[in-house]
């Protein structure tokens, strides 16, 4: 019982902390996000959960000032899985409305890394690992369902979508996150 208490504190802690920067805040530029698909033929897709929202993603981050959107995903990456990664090449461009609108430029990256190889996790990830990227995990969030899926199509050209993050993307987050956080106790996930 404490923990499922415990799991839902901390649950309603994250969502008044992203509904405050989500709604409230918002950000003074457009945000860009840089995302990775990190594929390895033998490991299948390197995915990750935050802290934040807890949930399986695609990891990434934003670029510094002057930063390239190669330069900061290599860096994000290293900062948040603790390995070294190649860009390969673009798969797309998702711009989303609605609950935290920004655009997110989504690349095919590759490492020959584990998770921590080449330092800690960051603060931000709660856990890395590999996933059969053809029948990825339950409990990833659905917005990265489709840049997933095109990362896998070959022959593909650059993808360019508009996605509105509306009621049905909040409630499927807060669904996932609670999921995340009851069957794990703050552990670091394995679902």
């Amino acid at each position: 019982m404490f923990r499922v208490a415990s799991a839902l504190m901390g649950a309603f802690a994250s969502y008044a902390r992203l509904a405050w920067w989500g709604l409230a805040v918002g950000e003074k530029v457009p945000l860009v996000v840089v995302q990775a698909v990190l594929l390895d033929p033998g490991k299948g897709v390197l995915l990750a959960v935050r802290r934040d929202l807890q949930g399986w993603e695609l990891p990434g981050g934003t670029r510094e000032p002057g930063e390239s959107d190669e330069t900061a995903l290599v860096r994000e990456l290293s900062e948040e899985l603790g390995i070294e990664a190649r860009v390969v090449r673009p798969i797309g461009v998702w711009t989303r409305t609605g609950f935290r609108p920004h655009t997110a430029r989504v690349y095919l990256c590759e490492t020959w890394d584990e998770p921590g190889q080449h330092g800690p996790l960051g603060e931000e990830t709660l856990s890395a690992r590999w996933h059969d990227p053809s029948c990825p995990p339950e409990t990833l969030f659905p917005w990265y369902r489709e840049p997933l899926a095109c990362a896998l199509t070959a022959g593909q050209g650059l993808v360019e979508r508009s996605e509105h993050n509306g009621l049905a993307a909040i409630a499927a987050g807060a669904r996932i996150d609670l999921r995340m956080r009851l069957s794990t106790g703050h552990r670091s996930p394995d679902a």
